[in-house]
Formats: structure tokens, C-alpha cells, sequence
């Protein structure tokens, strides 16, 4: 893996975190520990594990689900430096708005020619 995919994991991990503490801290350790003991997805394998993430947290919130994935969007569309465009899509593709941020963070940079 590269470095920048090292770095999108890290800066996912953290937007995460920083989601399921809005919660509260023994909410956010109650949800890792559930994820990790009923649907074998640990912390750590979160960034590949992505879908089998999506699907914990929909069976133990249900519909609230999406908010928490709206929480963690937001926070990882800040960390990485872009803006967060919301499609017009009714339902909410959690999987899709990832992807598009790794892609995004992980292009080059432009350069700037100034004349």
C-alpha cells in the first residue's frame, strides 16, 4: 500500500472515531466492541472491511445508521481538504462518497505554473 493509502486509512479510522464519540466514549467502545464480537469486523480492518462496516452499523441502529455515515462523511471529506458534494440520490451511498474521497486524496496535486 501506498503511503497515501496508509494516510486515507488513518484519516478514515480518525473520522470515524470522531463520529461514534459524538455519541459518547462508552457509546463509541460499546459499537467497536459489538462490530468486532458479532460481525468479526475489528477496528483496524475497517478501512478494508468497509462494506461489512456499513452492514454492523445498520443492524445495530437500523435507519440511524445513516446518520452516523453522514457524521463520518463530513468529518473525513474536512480532514481530507475537499469539499462534500451531496448527490441528489434519495438513498444514501455511504460506500460511493468513500471511495470518491480516497480517489480525491489520493491524486496528485495540480501544480500551479505562475508566469
Amino acid at each position: 500500500m501506498t503511503k497515501k493509502g496508509k494516510a486515507f486509512e488513518k484519516l478514515l479510522l480518525e473520522a470515524i472515531d470522531d463520529a461514534l464519540v459524538s455519541l459518547g466514549e462508552s457509546a463509541k467502545q460499546a459499537i467497536y466492541f459489538h462490530l468486532e464480537d458479532k460481525f468479526k469486523v475489528s477496528k483496524n480492518e475497517i478501512p478494508n472491511r468497509l462494506k461489512d462496516f456499513e452492514e454492523g452499523l445498520e443492524k445495530i441502529f437500523g435507519l440511524g445508521a445513516n446518520f452516523i455515515e453522514i457524521l463520518i462523511m463530513k468529518n473525513l471529506y474536512k480532514k481530507i481538504g475537499k469539499p462534500l458534494e451531496w448527490k441528489t440520490k434519495k438513498e444514501l451511498e455511504f460506500l460511493e462518497y468513500v471511495d470518491a474521497a480516497r480517489k480525491a486524496f489520493e491524486q496528485p496535486k495540480k501544480k500551479t505554473v505562475s508566469a
